[in-house]
């Protein structure tokens, strides 16, 4: 397992270099995986407007698009340069936004230089505690 998360920090690092984002030149990668093992990339798309669409929620949508309904886990990195993994949890709206699809064991992962194995992980739970719920 550590292996395919070391492998999900590497392509997430990959995908920051799809970001569109000329005015926070903040660069935002990410791996979906599903319960069978898919995987889903997704990177940060910003506009002038309102409508940006971050980097985890590009990577729901593709997937749930295709049909995926159960999720295992998410990797997540930022950087404000392209291609450098560091650290970077999702915002409260993509927090929400997956706890739709995702039970509370959920992982959500994000690079970690201090950390031995090199990230740090995170349960839905932990990261939003008090969810809306329907």
């Amino acid at each position: 397992m550590k292996n395919d998360i070391k492998q999900d920090l590497e392509l997430a690092t990959k995908m920051q270099t799809n970001s569109s984002e000329p005015y926070n030149h903040f660069y935002v990668g990410a791996v979906l995986t599903t319960k069978s093992g898919k995987k889903y990339t997704g990177c940060n798309i910003a506009n002038h407007g309102i409508q940006a669409i971050c980097a985890e929620r590009v990577a729901f949508v593709k997937a749930i698009s295709e049909g995926e309904k159960e999720f295992e886990s998410i990797v997540v990195v930022g950087s404000g340069e392209r291609n450098k993994a560091e650290a970077c949890l999702p915002c409260g709206y993509c927090r929400q936004f997956m706890s739709e699809f995702v039970d509370a064991n959920f992982k959500v992962l994000t690079a970690d230089e201090k950390k031995e194995e090199g990230y740090r992980e995170y349960t839905m739970q932990e990261l939003l505690p008090f969810g809306f719920e329907l």
